[in-house]
């Protein structure tokens, strides 16, 4: 019976000290908001700007879309390639995933028309794990005038040529003499059956196939009003290794076409002091992006500084080029230890480009921009009717 009263005395001054038992729990809430807003502090600098119906963002896909394969809901993501700033700093950084749909896809059809892909975009995922609501478009359609144009100036190209051959078949055939005595009408003639096969040509050619990607940069426009907390430069500075001694700046950074046309080389203007133990040289650098892919110096561009032997107690000034498979990634540049290979150094080209002038960032963003028809190679073992 004392067994019992005393259970039941337990139970009722837990009951009633309930309150107090729960008073940890609220403190540790308290700490997480804490914890929250000290975070926020450390991203944000407490401003707030707004996002602006009909401001473009550029990305890159995350894979291939192509028109022929592709159907309209199909999701994709893409990458935010570089900062998008407001006023005060910016606002959506570089990094960032943007979530969308395929909207509309059509084939290639004759007469020259090309396909086309429009792309939904409906939010983003920043570094930081915010998503963000958007609304934004991008369309490889071209503007209706536009569009016809091309079609009948290619098309009076391939009329033309026609003409051009069917002249000179004529001439050929019949002899100058003749073209001489009928006064040019058999030129004429000839040209008119030549205009007419080219004609044919172009009623029957097909218009190209699109594919859009991973590195093609694309044009998204954003169709809703946003508004946003403005980043600290801080809290968007990459992760960086340092050798003792070894004092690495770069103080210019260029976007570079290569000798086939393709926008793929990343151009550094950089001084390296050597106070080091150890002896560097050019070739113990490399360009490593944010997938551990390793690019060494390209031979396109300058090479001097490529076979340099840096030494302790050298300073040395130079350019060097390196030609990268996407050159919209994040890169380090990197100096390994000759014997283990180890990275001994990674300067953020991130960081860097921060510093770059605004001069040099839209000479860049015209190099990445320049491809942007989206047109697709026919495949050579593709043997429809072009």
């Amino acid at each position: 019976m004392k067994k019992v009263i005393s259970s039941f005395l337990l139970i009722a001054f837990l009951f009633i000290n309930a309150p107090v038992l729960a008073d940890p729990v609220f403190e540790g809430h308290a700490e997480k908001s804490d914890q929250l807003q000290k975070l926020e502090s450390e991203l944000f600098t407490g401003q707030v700007e707004t996002l602006e119906r009909s401001d473009v963002i550029h990305m890159t896909v995350s894979q291939v879309l192509d028109s022929n394969i592709n159907e309209e809901g199909d999701e994709f993501f893409a990458e935010v390639v570089n900062d998008v700033e407001g006023d005060s700093g910016v606002l959506i950084p570089k990094g960032s995933i943007a979530h969308g749909k395929i909207s509309k896809t059509e084939e290639a059809k004759r007469l020259g028309r090309p396909a086309q892909i429009s792309l939904d975009f409906d939010y983003l995922i920043t570094p930081d794990g915010r998503e963000i609501p958007i609304e934004g478009r991008m369309s490889t359609k071209l503007n209706p005038v536009v569009q016809t144009s091309k079609i009948v100036a290619q098309d009076l190209g391939y009329t033309l040529a026609g003409g051009a051959v069917g002249g000179f078949l004529a001439l050929n055939w019949l002899g100058l003499e003749a073209a001489i005595a009928s006064q040019g009408y058999t030129l004429a003639g000839g040209a008119a059956l030549g205009g007419a096969i080219g004609l044919g040509a172009a009623l029957i050619r097909k218009g190209h196939d699109v594919l859009i990607a991973p590195g093609d940069e694309i044009k998204v426009k954003i169709n809703t009003s946003v508004k946003l907390p403005v980043y600290r430069e801080t809290a968007l500075m990459q992760h960086e290794l340092f050798y003792p001694g070894l004092d690495i700046m770069i103080s210019d950074i260029k976007h570079e076409e290569d000798p086939f046309g393709e926008a793929n080389t990343i151009t550094l203007t950089i001084m390296i002091t050597n106070m080091s133990d150890k002896t560097f040289s050019g070739l113990d650098l490399a360009l490593v992006n944010d997938y551990n892919a390793v690019f060494r110096p390209s031979i396109f561009g300058d090479t001097k500084l490529m076979f340099r032997q840096i030494k302790p107690g050298d300073k040395v000034v130079g350019h060097i080029s390196f030609a990268v498979d996407n050159i919209n990634r994040k890169f380090w540049l990197t100096f390994y230890d000759r014997r283990t290979r180890k990275p001994l150094s990674k300067i953020s080209i991130d960081n860097a480009y921060r510093k770059v002038s605004a001069k040099t960032k839209k000479k860049n963003d015209k190099v990445r921009t320049k491809k942007n028809s989206f047109k697709k190679v026919p495949d050579i073992l593709d043997m429809e009717e072009l």
